[in-house]
């Protein structure tokens, strides 16, 4: 068998599902009263988790290693993450919106993976003598599931600020998971003048049909409250999910700095990738910090979600390609 062309065909073939299935989602989202869309869209993102699945373990046939050790296959191994962890976001949220924010970041991966890096790039090649190592699967696989889900999750944030409109919705559930507005929508009759000028309020009109947010002194925007359940869903999952990414983001921390101390005798010498592997940490660690101890649901969170994901992509992307060090692939510089 031609491992090579395998390869090819399935790196290809996972970036057109991808983009196929991202138009489908879309599609879901601007006409929700077609719901085989859902299902289309599902099934797309089974094809392309499985052809990235074999990928890598064609790969590491060819290769006879993980297949983790250059670029295009830490970017097929990140795609494959975010399409496993897009299953089980979209399994808690019942929701297709998970769909429109994940499968974009999934196909621009494998696109770039497939179509822009060099071809040189994109080849199998001999270990440097400091990857040979059992570390190389358990720290970069556990850092490429890690920035996979903490990813995911802040998707999912920045999905809720494009619901909410970017308005401050007060959120009455519990910033540990358990939300009410998929029970029910609290009624406000009045403003509590102690609070922020900017501060919005859900209520529920005479009919019922419409929720309101009461912005003071400025507008009236309407929502309904079908999506104001679907925010505060989406609040709980983009909570549950960056809880999971967490975890795995600080053991593969750890686990590199033991690999590290073992190839070059040192834990920590703050190389670029390790920098930013600790600003990555610390921006989770707030957002975490503020939902369970200061209690924010909402805006601040998701905001705060969004700028994590913008840090995840510098960690991983932008320090391997612009930066001198340890971990550099220097394609640019």
């Amino acid at each position: 068998m031609d491992l090579i062309a395998l390869e090819s065909f399935l790196d290809n073939t996972s970036f057109g599902v991808l983009l196929v299935t991202m138009l489908i989602y879309w599609g879901g989202a601007a006409f929700p009263n077609l719901p085989y869309l859902a299902t289309l869209g599902t099934t797309g993102m089974a094809i392309a988790n499985l052809c990235m699945a074999t990928l890598l373990g064609s790969r590491w046939l060819e290769a006879g290693y993980f297949p983790l050790s250059n670029l295009y296959e830490s970017l097929f191994f990140l795609a494959w993450g975010i399409t496993t962890i897009h299953f089980i976001a979209e399994r808690m949220s019942r929701s297709r919106l998970v769909g429109v924010v994940t499968s974009p970041v999934a196909m621009g991966i494998t696109a770039f993976a497939a179509l822009s890096l060099p071809v040189e790039m994109q080849q199998s090649a001999p270990l440097v003598p400091a990857l040979k190592s059992n570390w190389l699967m358990m720290h970069v696989s556990v850092m490429m599931l890690s920035y996979s889900t903490l990813m995911v999750g802040s998707a999912i944030a920045i999905g809720f600020l494009i619901v909410t409109r970017g308005q401050k919705v007060e959120l009455k559930g519990s910033s540990v998971g358990t939300g009410s507005f998929r029970d029910r929508v609290k009624q406000k009759t009045s403003l509590n003048p102690a609070s922020s000028a900017d501060s919005v309020f859900a209520s529920t009109s005479a009919t019922g049909n419409t929720a309101v947010l009461d912005l003071p002194q400025t507008e009236t925007v309407k929502l309904s409250p079908e999506r104001l359940s679907l925010a505060d869903t989406l609040d709980n999952i983009s909570y549950r999910v960056i809880g999971l990414g967490f975890p795995l983001l600080t053991i593969g921390i750890i686990a590199g700095g033991v690999w590290a101390n073992e190839a070059w005798g040192s834990y920590w010498s703050w190389d670029p990738k390790e920098t930013w592997a600790f600003i990555t940490w610390l921006v989770f660690a707030a957002y975490l910090h503020a939902r369970i101890t200061r209690g924010w649901q909402g805006r601040k969170p998701a905001i705060l979600a969004a700028i994590g994901f913008v840090v995840v992509w510098v960690c991983y992307l932008g320090v391997n390609l612009l930066g001198k060090g340890l971990h550099s692939y220097g394609w640019f510089f």
